[in-house]
């Protein structure tokens, strides 16, 4: 707090001068400071102590445009010293900034930039140097600078945003927030003039302002962000932000003990914009990122958005992109909990897609097909790279095998070759757990070379050798049959029916399911019109015929009767029948 002393005046330590002897060599007299300019005719009478450096100026100019300083000197008690001194604690923005905001009481020209405004505005709020001691007073004249000058250029609201990472005070004032809103705008504005720009149109998308926001703090970056996405910025320059901020931040070592990196991570995440179809955010950068997040151990929740995203389009990735180092306590080399959780989300998603995807849809089923048979062989190609691990557990190779189904495979090579390696590397393993991983490989799948191989493979048990040998005798027989299973030829119509997949028999169901339900849809509706006509039908004909309607109608409906809906022969045997019963009635009445 600030305190006040009937202390002896301090000099400005700027303009402490020593007394120079005449035969002083020096030839350049130093530069004339603030105190000297100020005081040159009139010697001050208060003095004022900002973070230890002294200021001595006069009391008219301070309490003319400073609330503050005017209370403070109203409660002096002993005011009969001729001078007094005043300390100041805490002054926003240091002995600089309280120089440039005495500079203004003088009536000193002050040049007011983005650097700077902030430091002034909250200096001048200390101060209270409000309109209700001065007309055009410090508050005015920042405040004035924020809104037509620096909140209107995109660069300069950058800069003062900046500015306000240093000075706490000016949440106070509201000033980050009218930045935040600034810079969203003014990107906006720029998006805006861009698209209509004939000489911008066909530039790359990224805007040069990326580069400026990569000098924000995390915290202040997050609020930029979230505003531009509400504004309406286009979602691939907040990508761009995001990967060129992310550059920025996390260059060089990344230390597990690092709380900035880890906060740097899981904001980015967080910020990551709706991306269902995976064609805005590289594939890289979300496995970069899932790398970097697993070694600073982030939340599980942005470590499972980062997953959920890389599964959506698992079948573009790599086979170095999945091979994730273990992190932690895990003594297998490789983490294969978090490839699991991957393959599983795009598993999920192909569900979801599958069960949206309309009747008349078959290039959808087609496509996720094959995805899927892409995604067997990444995932193949995965497990033989782990597999010589020998601190993997049989457990999680398994969960992996279960996990992708029968159908993402058309030939079980790559399985079996993963298997053989996980084997050989094991060689400790029972027989019962050799039998527990062998029953995923189908005989009827593996091409003739892996059958020779696994034929005479003595790490196998001997059952599966022995299903191998007999799978082999029975595609001889088929073979010299001329009856293999890759087709028959259908004689009727000449054309040759492949083996069709169960995920495609199970497809082709659900059309021929839909295509049934609509057409009974269609027929009920058919019905009902028929039934609507018939209606208004005999309406019109009571009308007309009066009295004697009923014996006409009788006769129409007789005769509609006849003509059958769903069949007409059925419909005669069953007015011939009713006919002959009420003959035999009238017979026996008479």
């Amino acid at each position: 707090m600030a305190g006040i002393s009937n202390r002896s005046p301090l000099s400005l330590s700027s303009s402490s001068t020593s007394s120079t002897p005449c035969n002083s060599r020096s030839s350049v007299p130093p530069p004339p400071t603030f105190s000297t300019c100020i005081f040159s005719d009139v010697a001050g009478d208060v003095t004022v102590v900002v973070d230890g450096e002294s200021f001595l100026l006069h009391k008219f100019p301070l309490v003319a445009r400073c609330g503050k300083m005017r209370k403070m000197m109203r409660d002096v008690k002993d005011s009969s010293s001729s001078s007094l001194s005043i300390e100041l604690g805490d002054f926003p923005g240091g002995p600089l900034t309280f120089e440039l905001a005495m500079k203004f009481c003088y009536g000193i020209n002050l040049d007011i930039t983005p650097s700077n405004v902030v430091d002034l505005r909250c200096a001048a709020g200390y101060l209270e140097m409000t309109e209700d001691y001065k007309e055009d007073n410090l508050i005015s004249r920042t405040e004035s600078y924020l809104d037509k000058t620096a909140f209107r250029n995109l660069k300069k609201s950058v800069q003062v945003l900046i500015s306000c990472e240093r000075q706490e005070l000016s949440e106070t004032y509201k000033i980050p927030d009218r930045c935040v809103e600034a810079i969203a705008m003014n990107a906006c504005r720029e998006q805006l003039v861009s698209d209509l720009s004939e000489e911008l149109k066909g530039r790359d998308c990224l805007e040069w302002w990326i580069e400026q926001l990569s000098a924000l703090g995390i915290d202040y970056y997050t609020r930029v962000v979230s505003v531009m996405a509400r504004t309406g910025v286009r979602s691939e320059s907040i990508v761009a932000s995001l990967m060129h901020y992310s550059q920025e931040r996390l260059k060089g070592i990344i230390d597990r003990n690092c709380r900035e990196q880890r906060k740097i991570v899981e904001a980015i995440v967080t910020l990551l914009p709706s991306d269902e179809r995976g064609s805005i955010i590289p594939l890289s950068f979300l496995l970069g990122m899932l790398k970097i997040g697993i070694t600073l151990g982030i939340e599980i929740s942005c470590r499972l958005e980062l997953e959920r995203r890389i599964g959506q389009q698992l079948e573009s990735v790599s086979l170095d992109d999945l091979l994730i180092p273990s992190v932690g306590r895990e003594e297998s080399m490789y983490d294969v909990d978090t490839v699991y959780r991957i393959l599983a989300c795009f598993l999920e998603r192909v569900d979801e897609e599958d069960e949206e995807s309309t009747g008349y849809d078959s290039d959808s089923t087609g496509h996720h097909h094959g995805e899927l048979l892409k995604v067997g062989r990444i995932m193949d190609a995965y497990l033989a790279e782990i597999a010589p691990d020998p601190h993997l557990s049989l457990h999680k190779i398994t969960a992996i095998i279960e996990r992708l189904p029968d159908y993402a495979r058309i030939i079980d090579d790559g399985i079996y070759r993963a298997i053989d390696v996980y084997l050989k590397a094991h060689p400790l393993m029972t027989e019962e757990e050799r039998k527990s991983l062998c029953k995923f490989i189908d005989c009827n799948k593996l091409s003739q070379e892996a059958s020779n191989h696994m034929a005479q493979n003595d790490r196998l048990p001997v059952q599966m050798v022995v299903r191998v040998l007999y799978s082999e005798q029975l595609r001889l027989k088929k073979a010299l049959s001329a009856d293999s299973e890759e087709g028959v030829l259908d004689l009727s119509s000449g054309v040759l029916n492949r083996a069709v997949s169960p995920r495609d028999n199970y497809a082709s169901l659900r059309r021929e399911n839909r295509e049934l339900k609509l057409e009974i849809a269609r027929m009920r509706v058919r019905v009902s019109e028929l039934e609507k006509e018939q209606m208004l039908m005999k309406q019109g004909m009571m009308e007309r015929s009066g009295n004697n309607g009923g014996t006409f109608l009788t006769s129409l409906s007789k005769g509609i009767g006849k003509i059958g809906l769903f069949g007409g022969e059925n419909r005669h045997k069953v007015n011939r029948k009713s006919r002959s019963v009420s003959e035999r009635k009238t017979g026996r009445k008479g």
